[in-house]
């Protein structure tokens, strides 16, 4: 029965590994998207972590989860006489890498990490059964590469610990390497290692040998990690310069995250965030176990006595300290603190983990910002077409405006001009949630006058009824639009694409549409759409 229901559930975490959903812009912006430039010289726009004068993110850990795979997929495509590949391969074959990762590495390690072999097979059932595993773990985040280092970093450090015997300077270079990847990675990795590395301490004062060669090995990956950080953002840096001054992003990113004036640019939140909201967000009925079992004897529940426990509490409450608080930033602590929950055998609660899972799922892995990816891949089809269908030969450059959505990825596009003299310039322009009169008076600025053809577009939820009186399918609302006074009366949308799976949570406006009326509005209307922008000319 275990095996045909892990079985199933792999198969769910295909699916959604392979559906577009869109959870955040890091997603794009801090791994694919800085690395298509570089590779396939595919358009991209490298975001702040990467421009500044000290930047904060190092390209140390994202190489062999996206440069490497993408050289491959260039070096085969070169051979074979066909340039560079599809954009759309390169997105599935990088979200299927990370779907191996998290089938080969996370379930692995949380088999070794449980041990009562009567356990093992219920909980990595458990683990493959939450939908942060569907989702989260098959996205390309920096966080979902550290849930499997932190993994394995208790895997590690139990398999030293438990080999008093003999020492393995294999295990060592192996930590070590994990370590370091994990620090320039994500400088919170070391919050979930802090206490459970405390094991390690007699095992030093037995083996002093092995303190020296852990130590030893992660200066010598930290040297690696430095060099290529430095060489990648100074690439006539010599190899003297590197050694003089050399950029240390992990250190970089302490100094950022240190200043709350920098934190506030990104949100502020109250210090129990974490633990009121985000933990509940991800695991949902397991959470409410975990908290009721707080109130009921023993004082320190079962689930409480182990290391994974200890790893995911002491992690969240150092990441409490600091103001700005995501959920993904807890993704480390969901198959830690699941594998140390019993699978309960009340209706109850599997029915409410089936439902919430379910319902998660297909909001988080399908539905969320869904629309973006397939619009972005599809944009120089639905361009050429309306081109196409104006009579026009030749597909001019083009400029697309994006409203109210995530930033859209712009390697998505494929192939410049300069790679692929058949593809226009395309000109992304993202107007993130502004007013709409301040988006209509963008699109009215660009938009030539008559008689000339447009080639501006405009990409937006839906859901904006905002759009209804300059749509040209609309009749009614633009007698009952509130801002039909404001409208720009020679601008009008054409609808060309639109995408149905696509939900803008960030669109809920309760105080003016009320609940009900919001509800129907997001949902009712979902989707996302692509407009040509073009003046009625009389």
């Amino acid at each position: 029965m275990w095996r045909r229901t892990y079985l199933i559930l792999l198969l769910i975490r295909v699916y959604f590994a392979l559906a577009p959903s869109y959870l955040h812009p890091d997603e794009n912006f801090q791994g694919p998207e800085v690395f298509a430039g570089r590779i396939l010289e595919y358009p991209s726009q490298l975001p702040w972590e990467f421009t500044s004068s000290h930047p904060i993110r190092s390209v140390f850990p994202l190489w062999p989860i996206y440069e490497v795979p993408m050289s491959l997929l260039k070096w085969f495509y070169t051979e074979i006489g066909s340039g560079n590949p599809p954009p759309q391969l390169v997105y599935y074959a990088l979200r299927a890498g990370m779907f191996l990762l998290s089938f080969v590495l996370e379930d692995w390690a949380i088999y070794e990490l449980v041990p009562s072999p009567r356990h093992r097979r219920a909980t990595v059932v458990l683990v493959a059964s939450s939908y942060v595993t569907w989702t989260y773990q098959t996205h390309t985040f920096s966080n979902s590469l550290e849930t499997l280092l932190v993994a394995w970093g208790l895997v590690l450090i139990r398999r030293i610990v438990e080999n008093k015997q003999r020492s393995s300077y294999f295990s060592y270079a192996v930590f070590s390497f994990i370590a370091v990847v994990g620090v320039f990675n994500r400088i919170t990795f070391p919050a979930f290692l802090l206490f459970p590395g405390l094991q390690l301490l007699p095992h030093f004062q037995r083996k002093p040998a092995s303190l020296a060669a852990i130590v030893g090995f992660g200066l010598l990956f930290s040297s690696i990690a430095i060099y290529i950080d430095t060489t990648f953002y100074r690439p006539s840096a010599s190899f003297l310069s590197i050694f003089r001054d050399p950029i240390i992003t992990p250190l970089n990113n302490i100094l950022y995250n240190t200043d709350t004036s920098n934190l506030a640019l990104h949100g502020l939140h109250p210090h129990h965030q974490h633990f009121v909201a985000n933990l509940i967000q991800l695991l949902g009925p397991a959470y409410i176990v975990m908290i009721l079992s707080l109130f009921s004897w023993p004082i320190v529940p079962r689930w409480m006595r182990n290391v994974r426990a200890l790893s995911a509490v002491s992690a969240t409450v150092l990441l409490s300290i600091f103001p700005h608080q995501e959920p993904r930033f807890l993704l480390p602590c969901v198959p830690l603190l699941l594998s140390c929950v019993r699978m309960h055998k009340s209706r109850i609660f599997l029915a409410a983990w089936i439902i919430f899972n379910a319902v998660m799922g297909f909001l988080m892995g399908v539905y969320h910002q869904g629309g973006i990816v397939p619009a972005q891949l599809a944009m120089r089809s639905i361009i050429s077409a309306n081109t196409a269908a104006q009579g026009i030969k030749t597909t001019p450059d083009a400029k697309v405006f994006w409203w109210k959505t995530y930033s859209p990825p712009h390697w998505l596009l494929g192939e410049s001009p300069v790679e692929n003299p058949n593809n226009n310039t395309l000109s992304t322009l993202d107007l993130m949630g502004i007013p709409g009169l301040e988006m209509i008076q963008h699109l009215d600025s660009a938009v030539p006058s008559c008689p000339s053809s447009s080639p501006i577009y405009l990409v937006a939820p839906t859901s904006a009824t905002f759009l209804d009186p300059y749509t040209t399918t609309t009749t009614t609302a633009s007698n009952t639009n509130s801002n039909r006074e404001s409208r720009t009366v020679n601008l009008q949308l054409y609808r060309l694409w639109s995408y149905r799976k696509h939900l803008n949570l960030d669109d809920l406006d309760f105080d003016e549409d009320g609940v009900l009326g919001t509800l129907k509005r997001v949902l009712g209307r979902r989707g996302l759409g692509v407009w040509s922008v073009r003046r009625s000319c009389k």
